[in-house]
């Protein structure tokens, strides 16, 4: 009997196993077929199939992995990353797999940093209103400022400055005299090439202080042997250091970057060797003490020019008599990339020097030249358009010369193209009647933005 009950207990607690087994095995079932599990494994789907394709890619394309070269020396790296990719990655990897896993982050890190070090291409953008413009008075800056490039002070009324750039896809920090100071702290910066060139120094100078006139700036011109000569309308250059924070800011007149060498220098009227493979000789002497050095030319390789500076163009130390070479185009594109060779050659040995070329200013004569009656008469802003949608430099010349160097292209030619409003035309304290000025710029004006690009990439 005992044995009975014992069979009939046994039996009925298998009877309640198995009946158990059943529910977990539907329960479990019914867990499966959710909406929260079908997404975690929709998401560990995704998240092997992108592991995979990552592994794919660097095996059959290994242009898409950083390359090193393309991404050392962050601190004046051009690579900018907008507050729109910061927030895409914080989204990507803010929860990170397991241990096994980290093979996966690692790479997965690399290649989210090469499309964060995206070079930013400052050129491309569109002009916009801005109230808080001009960074500096019309009416002040007179110690730094030349009077025939200050319209204001020729009484023009119309608005040319109230507009700044806005890159496309660009963080482009707001210019303050103070901060550009704060990060030029013990620094120089030179701008070396031809009138342009010049405007651009007047103009920076001019942002910096605010345009206010402060006693505190220093003149230490002579420390770069910028003194003028006797007889000189003016000094080759002019150098002025901000005490507050050791920032010297100086600029040279090369208007061709070559090395010019007397013929004869007992006499007043001598021709000069214009060398065309040697840059110009201050570069050579003062550029271990430039920390940030930009270059132009472009407006003085004309005929006339070169007729009326008296120069001779040279090659590997003897006169040049190569035909196709002494064409003023091939000889301008010949110096443009002998002198980014050299300047690149000099890199090395000057780790801390960051060097800029900068893209040709364009010129607006209409009907005519300078000296034949052509014009700039427009005064509405940006009736050429305020868009450049182009990714390619209106440049082709620099945009070659820089390209696979350790020199940087500073480009403002294309968004220049469309201020054809902001030149000095007939407002000028010089102005001779039916010559207008359509190439150098109103200040302050469109030099300004040049300083804020390159403000933006330091």
């Amino acid at each position: 009997m005992k044995r009975g009950i014992l069979y009939r207990s046994r039996g009925k607690l298998l009877s309640l196993i198995l009946i158990l087994l059943i529910c977990i095995t539907i329960l479990l079932l019914a867990w499966e077929k959710s909406p929260l599990v079908t997404s975690l494994l929709s998401v560990r789907d995704q998240f092997v199939t992108s592991y995979s394709e990552i592994l794919m890619d660097s095996s059959t394309n290994r242009s898409q992995v950083i390359s090193p070269k393309e991404h050392v020396g962050e601190d004046f790296s051009d690579a900018v990353a907008t507050r729109e990719t910061r927030n895409e990655q914080i989204q990507d990897f803010s929860v990170r797999p397991n241990k096994t896993s980290s093979k996966i982050i690692e790479i997965s890190d690399l290649t989210t940093s090469s499309a964060e070090k995206k070079v930013c291409n400052y050129a491309k953008g569109k002009w916009v209103a801005d109230s808080r413009r001009p960074l500096y008075s019309g009416f002040g800056c007179k110690r730094w400022l030349s009077g025939m490039w200050a319209c204001r002070l020729t009484q023009r009324t119309d608005s040319f400055e109230g507009f700044r750039w806005q890159p496309e896809n660009c963080d482009m920090p707001n210019f303050e005299g103070s901060a550009f100071l704060r990060r030029m702290k013990d620094k120089t910066l030179a701008f070396v090439g031809d009138s342009l060139g010049r405007q651009q120094f007047q103009s920076l100078v001019c942002m910096v202080s605010g345009g206010r006139e402060s006693p505190k700036v220093q003149d230490v011109g002579r420390e770069y042997g910028l003194v003028k000569a006797r007889g000189a309308i003016r000094p080759d250059g002019w150098a002025y250091r901000f005490p507050t924070t050791n920032t010297t800011i100086l600029y040279y007149w090369s208007a061709s970057l070559c090395d010019l060498e007397p013929l004869n220098i007992t006499d007043p009227a001598t021709y000069f060797a214009m060398h065309l493979d040697r840059p110009a000789a201050f570069l050579r002497q003062y550029i271990s003490r430039f920390d940030v050095l930009v270059l132009n030319t472009g407006h003085h390789w004309n005929n006339g020019k070169l007729r009326a500076n008296r120069w001779v163009m040279y090659v590997n130390g003897m006169r040049n008599n190569d035909k196709k070479l002494a064409e003023i185009r091939n000889a301008k594109n010949f110096v443009v990339h002998s002198v980014v060779k050299w300047l690149n050659s000099q890199l090395p040995q000057h780790p801390r020097l960051k060097a800029f070329f900068r893209t040709i200013s364009p010129r607006h004569f209409s009907n005519g030249d300078w000296n034949t009656g052509g014009n700039c008469d427009n005064t509405t802003p940006l009736s050429r358009g305020a868009e450049v949608s182009q990714d390619e430099s209106s440049d082709p010349v620099v945009e070659s010369a820089v390209k696979g160097t350790g020199v940087k292209i500073l480009d403002i030619t294309a968004l220049s193209e469309l201020r054809d409003e902001g030149h000095m035309s007939r407002y000028s304290i010089k102005a001779t009647e039916g010559v207008n000025d359509c190439l150098h710029w109103c200040l302050p004006g469109i030099p300004d933005t040049w300083n804020e690009l390159l403000f933006a990439q330091l």
